[in-house]
């Protein structure tokens, strides 16, 4: 396998201070990149920069502003940029939900893929960056309990998809990659989606988690994250994250 150093080079993160977001921070900086990590909460973002070093940079923002993304995205010109920003979906059936709270992932987590994805298209970025949109497992296999979420993941992979075929058709050389990870009970987010998955099926959450199987950590995603970024055999497409690893899905 054939790999591009990372070290000396811009990686911005968006939702960088929890689950994901934080870990693909982590390992970024840890492998050498010049890390900007974006996101809303300053108090965990100053966190952050405790914990990794002055060498982070910390920017809080809204990242489905697009002012935000065409700003950032013209300031830093990343040679890796990772989407990864959303929101906690409101976990209740279908008819529980009302049109706001099944549209939430839309309004965040695909107008923050959309913006982003954009910017770096129309600057563009430098040939041979890497753009990579965390999608979901869900948008594969649906999530019944979390409104629009799965239908928002499954987007975000076209939107990439859709990218990739623009960078081609323009000859800019950068890489649109998805990343669609496995359901685990390992982040808040996975944790919150099995103990209701749980409460619905009337069994235990720990019956929930045997069901799963291996539990994908979030230590094991920064390390995919930086494998894909630093490794110029992996094409764009849309790539399954499981214990296992990456798998080009067709």
């Amino acid at each position: 396998m054939a790999w591009t150093e990372l070290s000396g080079t811009t990686a911005l993160v968006t939702g960088a201070t929890r689950g994901f977001g934080r870990s693909i921070a982590v390992a970024l900086h840890d492998a050498g990149a010049d890390v900007v990590a974006v996101a809303r909460n300053a108090e965990q973002l100053g966190q952050l920069r405790s914990e990794l070093g002055g060498s982070l940079t910390i920017v809080t923002g809204d990242v489905a502003d697009p002012v935000v993304a065409g700003s950032l995205v013209e300031r830093y010109r990343p040679r890796t940029l990772v989407l990864n920003a959303g929101a906690p979906p409101l976990m209740r059936p279908l008819q529980h939900q009302t049109w706001e709270t099944f549209s939430r992932n839309w309004e965040v987590d695909v107008q923050q893929a959309f913006h982003w994805t954009r910017e770096a298209l129309l600057l563009p970025l430098a040939p041979q960056s890497t753009v990579i949109a965390m999608s979901s497992g869900a948008a594969l296999f649906g999530s019944p309990l979390s409104g629009g979420y799965a239908g928002a993941k499954a987007t975000i992979r076209f939107l990439s998809g859709y990218a990739a075929d623009e960078s081609v058709r323009a000859g800019l050389d950068i890489r649109f990659v998805s990343v669609l990870p496995k359901l685990t009970p390992a982040t808040a987010l996975g944790a919150m989606a099995v103990a209701a998955y749980a409460e619905r099926d009337g069994i235990h959450v720990d019956e929930v988690v045997r069901r799963l199987g291996p539990a994908l950590g979030p230590e094991h995603v920064g390390k995919h994250i930086v494998d894909l970024a630093s490794s110029t055999d992996h094409a764009s497409g849309a790539y399954l994250l499981t214990p296992d690893g990456l798998s080009l899905i067709a």
